[in-house]
């Protein structure tokens, strides 16, 4: 998996946030590479914090400094992080927009967020942070859930990375060329069984209802042109592949399968668009519904921001040999 070397681990020092440090360092160890530990504050924080004297630090806000100094102290003390290289790294700030800046200034392959599955009235009024962050950063995020399956397991005091079964959900569209590829990827590099599913929306079924002339002839040709797609993908990853066709709620259907085929990770291709309202990028609700429901992490993958529109098709890509 040398996609992933430098990864991010933003944390509000919570037990809940705590939960993805197991994953930031198992991905690290497995690619030789380095964890920085990112926290965002609402209120300024002097860049020597992990340095200063308590003098020096009597000067400013002691007690909220001391508190956050020995939250970090407590982390980078974590036997998950041994032998790691860990960089600690607090900034002020809004959440999202801070991390994706961190992405492109530490040059991070991917961040590791716990979503906390808020749904309902208070959701729709603040929104998710972890959902922004998917939207906001330009690199794989990698969302948890807590409780759910995982597929990194204890190893002495330290973490490895355990994935025996990989679903893709693809659209076969250019927004999930790149997911395909990284699935392929962690498939081959973890020896994991890779399942991938495509799912005709139930909008066919709205449409038949009201034009059943000709929405029958549509919903045929849209089913022949699938299945041959999807038999050309199986194809290209020498048999290995399992492919499936469903039909209904996209979200649905993909975390039906997750839960049936006992899946370790969802891997799906995010398209961001403009908010409704003029606010920050957002998601598609499919793959936020997809986010707050799986039965296990799911990697988000970016394809750009352009949402590729109905019923354009990419074929797959070869992975290119290395």
């Amino acid at each position: 998996m040398s996609s992933f070397r430098n990864i991010l681990f933003p944390t509000d020092f919570t037990p809940h946030a705590r939960s993805a440090l197991k994953y930031a360092a198992a991905f690290a160890r497995y690619g030789c590479g380095r964890v920085v530990l990112f926290s965002v504050q609402s209120s300024k924080v002097p860049a020597n914090l992990m340095t200063m004297t308590d003098r020096r630090l009597a000067d400013e806000d002691a007690d909220a400094l001391s508190q956050l100094r020995n939250q970090v102290k407590d982390l980078l003390a974590d036997p998950l992080f041994e032998g790691l290289e860990v960089e600690p790294v607090i900034v002020e700030g809004e959440p999202a927009r801070e991390i994706a800046d961190a992405v492109r200034d530490y040059d991070i392959d991917l961040v590791t967020v716990v979503t906390h599955g808020r749904r309902g009235l208070t959701r729709a009024l603040w929104g998710s942070t972890a959902e922004e962050i998917i939207a906001e950063a330009p690199c794989p995020v990698l969302t948890l859930r807590p409780p759910q399956h995982d597929f990194v397991e204890p190893r002495g005091q330290q973490s490895e990375i355990r994935l025996n079964r990989i679903l893709l959900a693809t659209n076969l569209r250019p927004s999930s060329i790149a997911a395909a590829h990284l699935a392929r990827e962690l498939a081959a590099a973890t020896n994991a069984e890779l399942r991938a599913v495509y799912v005709i929306g139930d909008y066919f079924e709205q449409i038949s209802a009201m034009f059943p002339e000709g929405a029958h002839s549509a919903l045929s040709r849209m089913r022949a042109e699938v299945e041959v797609r999807m038999q050309t993908f199986a194809g290209e990853g020498d048999g290995r592949i399992q492919t499936h066709i469903a039909e209904g709620r996209p979200c649905a259907e993909i975390v039906r399968l997750a839960a049936k085929t006992d899946a370790d990770l969802i891997v799906i291709g995010t398209s961001v668009h403009a908010s409704l309202f003029g606010g920050a990028p957002a998601l598609g609700s499919e793959i936020e519904r997809v986010v707050r429901n799986a039965p296990c992490p799911v990697l988000c993958v970016p394809s750009g921001r352009v949402v590729t529109p109905l019923p354009a098709f990419a074929r797959p890509q070869p992975v290119p040999q290395t």
